[in-house]
């Protein structure tokens, strides 16, 4: 008589690995800020004439970043960070992310008053304003750096510790999947018939 063997167990799939959110999100902070330090410089430089090739791409750089970047990095954590916060217990956390999702209109209302003065410039066009990049430039980098130390001294430190592993991991997987989605439709946009 044969014996019976039990089957042989299927080796499971590897978990899918995704970019931790809290990286990514850390990441683009330091993106941010290195993008707003260009800005400045180039309105610096505009005072002293007409823009050559290489202001003209730091606009195009700095307009592309805070058109597409910051404003998907702004709707992270508007999805995973800030719901979360604003129904913490503490008043302190509740009124912070409260703040935080008002800057984020905020700083988009500023981004669309910017953004077609620095496309002009990108385009070699001079109806620019350099006046209006000044004053609004000073505003949208003081208030994005205020917006960022508050989310890395306050609520970023208070959501790490409440998300728990599977609020993460969704966290991960969707920014993952809506990042990569984009890409594709990039990419199929950009990709002649």
């Amino acid at each position: 008589m044969s014996e019976m063997h039990a089957p042989t167990p299927r080796p499971s799939a590897p978990a899918a690995k995704w970019p931790n959110g809290f990286e990514v999100l850390d990441t683009c902070h330091v993106a941010t800020l290195a993008a707003l330090a260009d800005l400045e410089a180039l309105v610096g430089r505009l005072a002293d004439g007409s823009p050559d090739d290489a202001m003209r791409a730091s606009a195009a750089r700095v307009n592309a970043f805070f058109t597409t970047t910051a404003r998907q990095h702004h709707e992270d954590e508007e999805r995973h960070v800030l719901p979360k916060m604003a129904t913490s217990d503490d008043p302190e956390i509740v009124q912070a992310a409260l703040r935080l999702q008002q800057d984020h209109d905020w700083l988009e209302e500023d981004w669309m008053e910017l953004s077609p003065h620095l496309d002009a410039i990108a385009g070699g066009q001079s109806w620019y304003d350099v006046d209006l990049l000044r004053e609004g430039t000073e505003v949208f980098t003081a208030l994005s750096r205020d917006h960022i130390a508050l989310e890395e001294a306050c609520i970023y430190p208070e959501a790490r510790a409440r998300l728990g592993d599977r609020e993460r991991r969704e966290m991960d997987r969707e920014m993952a999947a809506r990042r990569a989605h984009r890409s594709a439709c990039k990419a199929k946009r950009s990709t002649p018939p």
